[in-house]
């Protein structure tokens, strides 16, 4: 009967050890600052204004950068697990204003070239009459 008791505790101490091993990596993880996130936020919306998010997609633009501003602040306060997610929507939103910004300047291009095509069209129909 001893041996089992002895293994019961062994088992019991096991599981002990595994829950505080899982809880203090859970806390470790949040408590670094997302400094990769932001990073890849920021290069996000460097992208999106490069692709012209001001010109075509101000508000998703300046949503992205609200966040990140946010985000920041987040991390001046201590508060690791906002501000990774602030800096993950702000990922988001920048991706989204640099997609709307080559969306709407490939719709230009393709309405540019159209209208190229409308005009040559019209000058070869002159020429042949």
């Amino acid at each position: 009967m001893k041996k089992f008791n002895h293994f019961k505790s062994y088992l019991m101490m096991h599981c002990i050890r595994i829950m505080t091993v899982g809880t203090l990596t859970i806390v470790g993880c949040a408590s670094a600052p997302p400094t990769e996130q932001m990073a890849v936020s920021k290069v996000a919306i460097n992208a999106a204004t490069s692709a012209g998010g001001n010109e075509f997609a101000p508000v998703a633009l300046k949503l992205a950068m609200d966040k990140m501003d946010a985000a920041e602040q987040s991390i001046t306060e201590g508060d690791y697990v906002n501000a990774r997610q602030l800096a993950e929507q702000a990922q988001v939103d920048a991706q989204l204003a640099g997609a709307t910004a080559r969306s709407v300047k490939a719709q230009k291009a393709a309405g540019a070239l159209q209208e190229d095509n409308r005009v040559l069209r019209q000058e070869i129909e002159r020429k042949a009459q």
